[in-house]
């Protein structure tokens, strides 16, 4: 069962995306233009990251799904102030979908890292922003191709996320290596292991 130091820490992590996610409201020169539109970078993938790393798997994923929840009622907390049941659809919606699967699966694998060595930090946070993208442009592509008919291929998918995955793959580096500290100063709490 969960304490209310666990929701709170659950609604941190909601609320943390949800600045992620529109860091360039107050930034406006983080978004990147590709194909006419500007596409914002967001800290979204390194929250949930680290969602899964010191919630543990059922609290970080149970604060993505309420952080998608929040959004998909209207409330505009979702990548350019976006909300709503349409967004999931759109060519973004698998990279929102994807923030649940990364917390559970790095929470995950973190439960299991009795070894608290970096490189073993960097390899899950890596599983996270694989997952990430495998999910979330494929889920784009389909989007594209299906739902706004855009005719693109595959490979020009995954072109057009170059600067996002280098952008993503620093910061996951940096998830990982904060993570290796908290795991040093706060020993076996990753807050919620469980």
């Amino acid at each position: 069962m969960f304490r209310p130091i666990h929701l709170t820490f659950g609604a941190l992590f909601i609320c943390l995306m949800a600045i992620g996610a529109n860091i360039t409201a107050w930034f406006p020169f983080l978004a990147v233009p590709i194909g006419g539109t500007s596409v914002p970078l967001s800290l979204q993938t390194f929250f949930a990251i680290l969602a899964g790393f010191i919630l543990g798997r059922r609290l970080g994923t149970i604060s993505m799904i309420v952080y998608t929840l929040i959004g998909i009622v209207g409330v505009p907390v979702f990548a350019g102030l976006k909300s709503g049941p349409m967004t999931i659809l759109l060519p973004t919606g698998g990279f929102i979908l994807s923030f649940i699967i990364i917390a559970y699966v790095v929470g995950r694998l973190n439960e299991k890292n009795h070894e608290n060595k970096t490189r073993t930090y960097i390899y899950i946070a890596l599983i996270g922003l694989f997952i990430n993208y495998a999910f979330g442009v494929t889920y784009m592509y389909f989007s594209m191709k299906l739902v706004l008919e855009v005719d693109i291929t595959y490979l020009l998918a995954w072109t057009s996320m170059i600067p996002f995955i280098i952008k993503d793959f620093s910061l996951t580096i940096v998830a990982a290596l904060f993570m290796k500290k908290v795991d040093q100063v706060l020993p076996q709490t990753a807050l919620v292991r469980q």
